[in-house]
């Protein structure tokens, strides 16, 4: 016991440095509190009879502070300032990011960058993207681990127990990943895109969602400008290991395919503006929105009742603040082009063209059922009918009798059905046994005759030789 207090002076367990671990190898970049909050949930609501709102976080971020500690202690951790409201920031060695990739079971290329000035100028950006990934997992709680707290925690944990669910877990998430418009995944070339934030969550209806934050510091001119390297990796072609040309992110991720038309669209893109610098948040959105609208906007299919968005880049916004009180359930995303906003899953969807292609479908089942129907009747009306009984063949009588297929055998009643031919061959052979016996018959009676002729010639010779 005391060689493991010495190796880990503050007394983490090695699954608290574990959660530390995966918290950094996924965002890089965080403090405390936002770890304990994805990691361990459950400690939100516990401490809450601490004076002070001070008080109550330093309780409950004590275990992964210490944690924290322990893994700068081994080399895989280091502190990285401080944010603008004092919290200690904690990012990750080199070691440390490949420790994460164990334990997170991906490649090293898979873990991403490190953010630009991680432990300077107090993250801001960087704890803006944190905060972006907590509103969309929204962890819940473990209700069994916050029994026997005051009334008011509790029913604040089963609030959020029973709130909608997220968008994926950690493990769903990946931060500053490159998006190499020319060179590889490792060594992207100059000009590549670098996400903030990307998504795979397929069971939660999001296959792939790249997220950018801002904190209403950049000029709108600079994030549209993100979206032509976004359009330019997206347009990106390579052979996969099947030999097939595709979309180079293809080869890496899944995306929302379009069965109907056998293309694959691109993936949505999701800016989360946070109110931080002197830019409004909502003139942001509308004036990015203008600069972009060659990559987003669609083409009228006046035919089918839809926009086609194809080779169109579905992008949508809102705001951290709308995201945080809503969720990707509730009503906080505006796409582009759109005059009201929707849950996550609509934004990024297209439930015209998904109306559309469900009516196609419909339509060609009709047609299909159909067309069986009509091939059923056609079929039936050339079914053989027996010459004997006049009832219709069964599917195995008609294929018996069929004489186009060489590899049956012969059928000796080809116009019968199966029970008049069985009583056909039974009176045949009945017939046959018949005959026989009258032959035979008919060959003992001569036999007997002749037999009797040759006594009585007999008879006469012996009378006469007397």
């Amino acid at each position: 016991m005391a060689s493991k207090r010495k190796a880990n002076e503050a007394g983490s367990s090695n699954d608290l440095r574990g959660d530390v671990l995966r918290v950094l190898g996924v965002l890089k970049v965080a403090t405390a509190d936002q770890i304990q909050r994805l990691a361990s949930p459950h400690l939100t609501y516990r401490h809450t009879l601490k004076k002070t709102a001070a008080k109550r976080k330093e309780a409950r971020t004590a275990s992964h502070r210490g944690a924290a500690n322990d893994l700068r202690r081994h080399g895989l951790a280091v502190d990285g300032g401080r944010t603008k409201g004092g919290e200690e920031v904690r990012l990750l060695t080199l070691a440390g990011l490949a420790a994460a990739a164990i334990d997170l079971d991906r490649e090293p290329e898979e873990m991403g960058g490190m953010p630009k000035s991680a432990g300077r100028s107090g993250a801001s950006h960087p704890m803006t993207v944190n905060e972006t990934v907590i509103a969309l997992i929204r962890p819940k709680p473990d209700l069994d681990l916050v029994a026997g707290q005051p009334a008011e925690a509790v029913a604040a944990a089963q609030a959020a127990a029973r709130a909608p669910d997220g968008i994926g877990t950690l493990t769903s998430y990946a931060t500053e990943v490159a998006l190499p418009v020319k060179g590889t995944w490792k060594n992207p070339a100059i000009g590549s895109a670098r996400a903030d934030v990307v998504v795979t969550a397929p069971e939660a209806g999001v296959p792939l969602l790249f997220i950018e934050v801002d904190n209403c510091t950049e000029e709108a001119v600079l994030i549209a400008r993100k979206f032509d390297k976004y359009a330019r990796f997206f347009q990106r072609k390579e052979k996969d290991t099947d030999g097939i040309e595709k979309p180079l992110w293809r080869t890496r991720w899944s995306g929302r395919e379009r069965e109907r038309y056998e293309r694959v669209q691109h993936p949505p893109v999701l800016l989360v503006f946070h109110q931080v610098g002197k830019r409004s948040a909502k003139t942001q959105m509308a004036k990015v929105a203008e600069l972009t609208r060659y990559h987003w906007q669609g083409r009228w299919n006046e035919k089918e009742g839809y926009h086609s968005y194809e080779g169109r880049i579905p992008i949508v916004a809102t705001t951290l603040e709308l995201l945080r009180e809503h969720g990707a359930a509730g009503p906080a995303f505006w796409r582009f082009g759109r005059d009201h906003r929707q849950p996550l899953l609509d934004a990024i969807g297209n439930p015209r063209e998904d109306a559309a292609i469900a009516r196609s479908r419909a339509e060609a089942r009709e047609a299909q059922r159909r067309r069986e129907e009509r091939d059923a009747a056609e079929r039936e009306a050339r079914r053989p009918v027996c010459a004997d009984c006049g009832r219709k063949f069964s599917d195995d009588r008609w294929k018996a009798v069929d004489r186009r297929d060489w590899s049956l055998p012969r059928q000796s009643h080809p116009r019968l059905c199966e029970d008049c031919q069985s009583r056909a061959v039974a009176a045949e052979q009945q017939a046959e046994a018949d005959e026989r016996e009258r032959q035979e018959q008919e060959r003992l009676r001569q036999e007997a005759e002749e037999q009797a002729a040759a006594q009585k010639v007999s008879g006469w010779f012996s009378r006469f030789r007397t």
